[in-house]
């Protein structure tokens, strides 16, 4: 068989240049450090890195979310602290001006600071977050939650829907708290208010504490609202009402200034003289008739303030009771923002369980693809030494063959 010249150089070209292949795509691979720098190299590893890929972008996705949603409920739990201090602020006030030992002008002074925290609570209902969007107006975030009217009072503009945000594949958090539900509304359970009505044209002056829980499990608790009507100087009325509005029971009672009543499970003491069609409507905290929002509470309080009572002790006793109740409608007011506080502050800390959860799996999408396609230096760079060799010997074969010729035998 004869071997012409052409055939010895084309194959040694060819030996030349397959192993100069070869010593590139090593060298490709140490420069990148993937063993699979295009989907030939390997297909099954190419095909299964994409779906990784996928995977840590998605995760990646929810990891972005999780830092939007924990941005918004932080500066929520930041603005119901302030609430809440101003909230604690304003009863500490009411309780200081119960006293009568305090002035018109006094009241009226102290009515000025309390409109400095009706301010200041406004503000904070309708206060954004870093993105300019109102954090309690529901869906309806572009404009302020709570609007103020003619008489000064304050009225929800916002919607009832709450805003959410997919943290991850199977969890839809709430990220941002409806403003009714926290400033207009007051949850079951939390007890009784009561609010004193003088009868027209009535020179009686009874205040009231309280009331108390005394026994919850009694029938009716959280339920029936009561209705205290004085029917004599030294008499009183209790009507039980069911939550239909119903009267179910009535109970006659004799009235002696300073004793405790109870009634419903709960305990009440009512002091002074009465006239006869006054009355005192114990409400629960969820009843229709009970007020339940915040701003109506302070407004009521800053009214009462501001009205001289130029010695008359109707009027002292209408400041008391005023106030008394305005009191109990803080403290539920503060149990309820607390409340929610608190759910803020439990989905922050679920935000770090999310976290930490979709940290490992990152790692682990992370640790799946250095499998797929990452590279092995040591054998790599074994591998391009002995490609290195390979080439030199095809390179030092074809010189020799290159030089060969039958004049060197003749």
């Amino acid at each position: 068989m004869r071997i012409s010249t052409v055939t010895m150089f084309e194959q040694s070209v060819s030996s030349m240049n397959r192993q100069q292949g070869e010593f590139m795509k090593i060298g490709q691979q140490i420069a990148t450090g993937r063993r699979v720098v295009n989907p030939s190299d390997d297909p099954q590893a190419a095909s299964q890195a994409v779906g990784v890929s996928q995977s840590q972008a998605v995760t990646q996705q929810y990891a972005d979310a999780r830092v939007t949603a924990r941005n918004s409920l932080s500066q929520s739990e930041s603005v119901l602290n302030s609430v809440s201090d101003a909230i604690t602020s304003a009863k500490t006030l009411l309780v200081k001006n119960s006293s009568d030992t305090l002035s018109d002008a006094d009241r009226k002074s102290e009515a000025n600071v309390l409109r400095g925290i009706y301010e200041t609570l406004i503000g904070q209902a309708n206060a954004t977050d870093g993105n300019g969007r109102y954090l309690f107006g529901g869906y309806q975030d572009d404009a302020p939650p709570f609007a103020r009217n003619a008489d000064d009072s304050v009225t929800y503009v916002g919607d009832n829907n709450t805003r959410e945000q997919r943290i991850d594949a199977s969890r839809l958090m709430p990220v941002a708290d409806n403003g009714e539900a926290i400033f207009q509304t007051i949850p079951s359970g939390t007890g009784y208010v009561a609010i004193a009505e003088r009868a027209v044209g009535s020179t009686g002056d009874v205040t009231f504490s309280g009331p108390t829980r005394v026994d919850s499990t009694v029938a009716g608790y959280g339920e029936n609202k009561y209705t205290i009507t004085f029917t004599a100087d030294d008499e009183f009325e209790i009507a039980t009402i069911d939550s239909t509005g119903n009267t179910i029971a009535t109970d006659t009672r004799t009235y002696t200034s300073g004793d405790p009543i109870v009634f419903g499970g709960l305990s009440m003491k009512l002091s002074g003289t009465p006239d006869v069609g006054d009355s005192i409507d114990v409400n629960p905290a969820d009843h229709a008739d009970a007020n339940q929002d915040l701003f109506t509470t302070i407004k009521r309080a800053i009214d009462v303030l501001e009205a001289p009572l130029d010695g008359d002790p109707g009027l002292k006793a209408d400041l008391k009771n005023a106030l008394s109740t305005s009191m109990r409608e803080l403290d539920n007011s503060l149990d309820n923002v607390l409340t929610v506080r608190a759910s803020v502050g439990a989905r922050l800390n679920e935000l770090d369980v999310v976290d930490a959860v979709g940290d490992n799996r990152m790692l682990n999408y992370e640790q799946t693809m250095s499998d797929l396609v990452d590279l092995d230096y040591t054998q790599a760079i074994s591998e391009y030494s002995l490609r290195q060799v390979g080439l030199q010997a095809a390179q030092k074969a074809f010189v020799d063959i290159r030089g060969m010729s039958l004049f060197d035998r003749m």
